[in-house]
Order: C-alpha cells, then sequence, then structure tokens
C-alpha cells in the first residue's frame, strides 16, 4: 500500500477524515462523496479537505486504498493454506461475499465505476488489487499445474466470484421476475455461490489430454 510520511496529529487528522469518508459511503452510497458531504461528516471545513488530500480525488483515491486494506485484514483472518484447493478456494470466497453482502456500496466503489469521473490511480489499484488478488492465487495454485497457470486460473476464479457476487446483489435489490428459480433468501444464493466455484475450480484442474 501506498506509503504517507506524517506527524501523530496529521494521521490522526486523516484517519478522522477517512473513516468520516467510509461512514458516507456505507451509510449514503457514492452519492454521498462530494468534498462538502466529506467534510461536514468529519466535522471540518472543505479546507481541510483540500489540505490534507489535495480535494476530492485525493480523497477517493485514499479511501479506495482503505477498502481494500479492509478486505485484505477480513481474509487475514483465514485458516493458512492448507494444499487442498478446494476448501481453500471456498473459505476465501465465502469471505469475499460476506464482505460485499455487508455493504453493497464500498463493494461497488471497489469494484466498479460507481463514481462516475473517477478512475483509481493505477498504481494504487495494482497494489490494492493484488494485494487480495494474490492471496487467491496461492489458494487456486494447487489445482493447476504450474506458476504461471494459478495466475489465469486465480483471475478466472476472481471472475466467477465477482460476478456471482454482482448477480446476486443486483437481484437482491430488484423484485425477482415470476418464475425466477432462484429463492429469495440467503441460502439460495450461497448455494449457487458455491456451485458456480465448485464448477470452475473443477474445470481449472489439469486432465491428462489437455
Amino acid at each position: 500500500m501506498a506509503t504517507r510520511h506524517a506527524g501523530p496529529a496529521e494521521t490522526h487528522s486523516r484517519e478522522r477524515f477517512l473513516q468520516a469518508a467510509l461512514n458516507v459511503l456505507v451509510e449514503q452510497g457514492v452519492a454521498g462523496l462530494t468534498v462538502r458531504g466529506l467534510a461536514g461528516a468529519a466535522g471540518s471545513s472543505t479546507i481541510g479537505v483540500y489540505t490534507r488530500f489535495g480535494g476530492r480525488t485525493g480523497v477517493l483515491d485514499a479511501l479506495y486504498e482503505r477498502t481494500f486494506e479492509l478486505l485484505h485484514d477480513e481474509l487475514g483472518q483465514l485458516p493458512p493454506v492448507s494444499g487442498d484447493a478446494l476448501p481453500d478456494v471456498l473459505a476465501f470466497g465465502r469471505m469475499y461475499r460476506e464482505f460485499a453482502l455487508e455493504s453493497p456500496a464500498r463493494y461497488a466503489f471497489m469494484f466498479e465505476r460507481a463514481v462516475p469521473g473517477y478512475d483509481p490511480d493505477p498504481d494504487l489499484r495494482m497494489l490494492a488489487q493484488r494485494d487480495t488478488y494474490d492471496q487467491l492465487v496461492a489458494r487456486v495454485r494447487p489445482a493447476v499445474r504450474s506458476a504461471g497457470d494459478a495466475e489465469r486460473a486465480g483471475y478466472l476464479m476472481w471472475t466467477t466470484m465477482h460476478g456471482l457476487v454482482s448477480m446476486e446483489l443486483t437481484n437482491r435489490a430488484r423484485t425477482p421476475p415470476p418464475g425466477w428459480f432462484l429463492k429469495p433468501g440467503n441460502d439460495s444464493y450461497a448455494e449457487i455461490f458455491y456451485e458456480g466455484i465448485v464448477a470452475t475450480l473443477t474445470g481449472l484442474s489439469p486432465c491428462d489430454d489437455r
């Protein structure tokens, strides 16, 4: 993650702004992420935002970094990699899904273009996402032939998880169409999520005639 150099008082002040920004995101969604809204939530003036972050983009970059730190902290609670890909990947997937369901607005901010005109700094995006992506690659690795395959397999598994979670969030926010095969409720979505991970991981496993 990015390295910052600041004194204790400035660090505390930045943390206060970042916590306020995170609260705004979770409670109000991305619409609340304005300089004026963030300043008000932090009990400061707009000048305080510009002084500490240089403006709205600086706040959003810092918030983007913080959200991935939170995901990394959650994933850090997982058991160590056992070498058995299925339980290892399933544990990662369940934690990833729970994190998304906890705050769909936070998840959208991290993985979608939820804030019009905002594009996270590419270097920051690479560092933030790989901080979690590398953990998934390590869990997929026993299911494939080589380290190079693990990178591709990790990406395919990540997109599977992301797609399932994103569709779940969309469907949960809408009235299901008549005859929809997924029943409302967590159990139905948890089951289809499990099936998707197992199917993808099975497809990634090497075959003799591959």
